[in-house]
């Protein structure tokens, strides 16, 4: 069985020795490899619908770790006991369903140690969820395969005194600079918006998903310029300001934070 990209990075941020749960697991084939790889010592795969439950289940007989893998039906994260285990990993949902199982399962968070999730869409609504959780952002990874680009969030509870980062830390307002427009402010909404981590690195696949974004905003933008409602003045004035602050970040060059 040979694992994508994005779930190979993934299963790479698990630590050694963990046992974790895999929500929404999908033929449970991050579990598989992470217990064969030997990086867990077991795991829960955890889905909310009877045909890929049992699709993993198949998949988890197969590999004979019936005995590590524990196949579970259920919502979120329902499928596991406050305690029974110290990652969890959360991949290939929406930003919004991502911070919904984790608003719903928070009683489920105690003793976890790690966060590693991949949204789809929405990755702001998840910096978001951790940050009002107190969860600190650690790293963030962003990749493109199969012509898709990818986040990937890992983060750690703030109070767990093994950090020595802290969320003032990751989401404090610094300065890059700019050939055409000077020195522009990364503001913790910005962070937020775009990623910390990926800010600061702003490589290719970051330059070239946030110019995809600039051109939806822009077709926005014409689609609100033949709008009669009376709100379409403020959110256009909203969007060409994002435009602007967009452009502004790529137009740094990278690593020059100061």
């Amino acid at each position: 069985m040979k694992l994508s990209k994005r779930l190979q990075y993934i299963m790479e941020q698990i630590p050694v020795g963990s046992t974790f749960a895999d929500i929404g697991s999908d033929h449970a084939m991050l579990p598989v490899a992470a217990i064969k790889s030997g990086k867990a010592l077991s795991a829960v795969a955890g889905e909310v619908n009877p045909g890929p439950r049992d699709a993993a289940a198949k998949q988890v007989a197969t590999a004979g770790l019936g005995g590590k893998i524990s196949v579970r039906l259920g919502d979120g994260l329902n499928v596991i006991s406050p305690g029974e285990v110290d990652v969890i990993t959360i991949a290939g949902m929406g930003g919004g369903l991502i911070s919904t199982i984790l608003e719903q399962g928070v009683d489920k968070l105690e003793g976890v140690k790690k966060l590693i999730l991949q949204p789809n869409v929405g990755e702001e609504l998840v910096r978001r969820w951790l940050l009002d959780r107190h969860w600190v952002l650690t790293s963030e990874h962003i990749m493109e395969e199969d012509r898709k680009v990818y986040e990937i969030l890992t983060a750690v509870p703030g109070n767990s005194g093994t950090v020595t980062l802290s969320n003032e830390d990751v989401y404090k307002e610094y300065y890059l600079d700019s050939s055409s427009h000077g020195q522009v402010k990364i503001t913790k909404e910005m962070s937020v918006r775009m990623g910390p981590w990926l800010l600061q690195e702003r490589n290719s696949i970051f330059t070239s998903k946030w110019m995809s974004e600039i051109d939806k905003l822009e077709r926005i933008l014409k689609s609100l310029a033949t709008s009669t409602l009376s709100s379409a003045e403020t959110k256009s004035e909203e969007i060409a300001q994002e435009i602007q602050h967009i452009k502004e970040v790529l137009s740094c060059s990278p690593k020059d934070r100061q």
